[in-house]
């Protein structure tokens, strides 16, 4: 496809310095931009590349210019980043949808399909599986027995959904995630561990969106839920009856343990670690490679392991790397000490 600088402009509502007619016919990352490329400026570390790159339209946050000439057309907007992302949904519109079951799809005669609905090739629909308007189910995905799927969701290849689980509006499954995978219950008996049956289901809300390779276990009885909004990076376990809220993101690697209550608008850096039976608040940021094994307040930043308050981990860590001079120090301190006492 291509566009030009005005074409652009008028999406997104910017102001343009420099040649209107400078066509488009791809994108860049500002740092390896490209003759006919478009790409964009939204912080003050990028800004030396706006004369540097070879794009030829950049769309620039109003802060980050002045009143100089620049090499590429501009499109000045008030946030760059924002209007880029308009951008970016609008070329994903224009690629359309598909519709229609694909040779190789297997029904169960009692599964329900909404309109407008696409199902890949060797993808398995059990009994009572109900499909909202919209949704796509790209090849090879397993749809357990009486799942429901609400309308335009997107499971994309290798998905599996077991047994019951409930997916809301809007929802993104991306591919080898696996949702109601059995719970780790076991009963240690005298002849070893016992598995205890996971009877439960996992409920993603609407406007969810999972990475790849996860595991979302079901509950041992009722539900694991994952509240709306929120976002959850690839390789990250959520064990059994683990209760998620509203518009959370979770970084990669992240391990959260059964019947873990989990508050609305917290963010979960990569590598966490959060133990079974706590609740955290809301609004919560816990640092990357952090180990949570107490409940939180509202609000709080969390960092180390455990997990301390941010600002109190940083303070204590500049005095851990220098542990063996102060031991060293107190130390010397105290064979002077004992020196004098026997003078």
């Amino acid at each position: 496809m291509e566009f030009t600088a005005s074409q652009i402009a008028n999406f997104i509502n910017g102001r343009i310095i420099g040649d209107e007619h400078a066509l488009i016919t791809g994108v860049s990352p500002i740092e390896s931009g490209e003759t006919g490329h478009l790409s964009f400026v939204a912080q003050q570390r990028f800004a030396e590349h706006i004369d540097e790159s070879k794009c030829s339209v950049l769309i620039v946050s109003e802060k980050l210019l002045s009143e100089k000439s620049y090499r590429p057309t501009i499109i000045a907007v008030e946030d760059a980043y924002l209007a880029f992302q308009v951008l970016m949904n609008l070329y994903q519109e224009m690629q359309g949808r598909k519709s229609g079951i694909e040779d190789g799809a297997v029904f169960h005669e009692s599964a329900t399909v909404g309109e407008n609905v696409y199902v890949g090739a060797f993808t398995c629909v059990s009994e009572k599986v109900k499909i909202g308007d919209g949704s796509q189910i790209y090849p090879q995905v397993f749809i357990g027995k009486n799942v429901k799927i609400g309308k335009n969701c997107v499971l994309y290849s290798g998905v599996r959904i077991y047994d019951y689980c409930v997916i809301g509006d809007n929802c993104i499954v991306h591919s080898n995630t696996v949702i109601g995978s059995d719970g780790f219950g076991f009963q240690p008996t005298k002849d070893g561990f016992q598995k205890i049956p996971q009877l439960g289901n996992v409920i993603l809300e609407d406007n969810v969106e999972i990475g790849s390779n996860c595991c979302i276990d079901r509950g041992t009885i009722g539900s694991t839920v994952i509240g709306k909004g929120t976002k959850i990076d690839n390789l990250i376990q959520i064990a059994h009856n683990v209760k998620i809220g509203e518009h959370n993101v979770i970084a990669a690697q992240t391990g959260i343990a059964g019947s873990t209550v989990i508050g609305d608008w917290n963010q979960i850096g990569g590598q966490v670690g959060i133990v079974g039976h706590i609740k955290i608040g809301n609004q919560v940021k816990v640092q990357a490679q952090s180990g949570v094994n107490s409940s939180t307040k509202d609000g709080e930043i969390l960092y180390g392991s455990p997990a301390i308050n941010a600002s109190d981990y940083r303070r204590n860590y500049v005095h851990f790397r220098n542990f063996a001079d102060i031991v060293k120090r107190i130390n010397t301190l105290e064979t002077n000490s004992k020196d004098k006492t026997n003078e």
